[in-house]
């Protein structure tokens, strides 16, 4: 492997092995209400020391621009709804894709059965936003920002699927992305989250950005929790 392949590889699993301790320890010392909080902020802080303060080149590179949200400069309104809009249609198109065979496929794991009661939970807006900005925002610009794009830098994509160009990056983020999600929690079903981290990281190889990861990974959260409470499973 060449030098600098080898550097941005031992870069990459290192970062994401401090930021996985960070948020394990987080995780099992703070207090339930604000471990969400503390682990998004440590996703984004890891995000900004890679990425956003560095220059506009590597921001765009690492698909973190956001439409230029985070650009510094005169906002330009118009590229940001450019950027958004495609995002949000390239999630509710997954997701119309993806939620029957996975609606199927959780009622075989948790052997849900009876009817299905929809309740909104209380402060359903709340949660709504809680699971698009502390949840799905700080762990896609990472996971997907950061280290699958540090990872494409070691193992260049070469295989392509459905319009996407993906590589070793997409499926060694996902196991990285499963794991973290194992150390906060020590239950092997979380280790499931591999599945989906492939849809996120072929959202970020299809569209450029992670924008639309960032939106399907919320709406994935969220049905899941509407089943849970809908089944009375949690």
């Amino acid at each position: 492997m060449e030098p600098e392949r080898k550097r941005a590889l031992i870069e990459a699993l290192g970062i994401a092995a401090l930021v996985t301790a960070a948020v394990t320890v987080a995780s099992a010392t703070l207090p339930d209400k604000y471990v969400a909080t503390a682990v998004g902020f440590l996703f984004l802080g890891a995000a900004w020391a890679m990425v956003w303060r560095h220059d506009d080149a590597r921001v765009r590179e690492a698909g973190l621009a956001f439409g230029g949200l985070v650009i510094p400069g005169a906002l330009d309104v118009k590229s940001a709804l450019r950027a958004a809009l495609p995002a949000i249609a390239w999630a509710l198109g997954l997701a119309a894709v993806t939620f029957v065979p996975f609606f199927v496929g959780w009622r075989w794991w948790w052997h849900a059965g009876g009817a299905f009661h929809f309740a909104l939970p209380k402060g359903a807006l709340n949660e709504a936003f809680g699971q698009l900005v502390l949840i799905a925002l700080p762990e896609e610009s990472f996971y997907r920002g950061y280290l699958q794009s540090r990872l494409d830098a070691v193992w260049p994509p070469r295989l392509r699927i459905l319009g996407a160009s993906v590589g070793p990056g997409l499926v060694i983020g996902s196991v990285v992305f499963a794991i973290g999600h194992l150390a906060t929690i020590h239950e092997p079903a979380r280790l499931a989250v591999f599945f989906p981290a492939l849809l996120f990281g072929w959202l970020r190889a299809r569209t450029g950005g992670v924008g639309a990861g960032v939106v399907f990974h919320a709406l994935c959260n969220l049905f899941s929790e509407a089943l849970g409470r809908g089944y009375g499973i949690y």
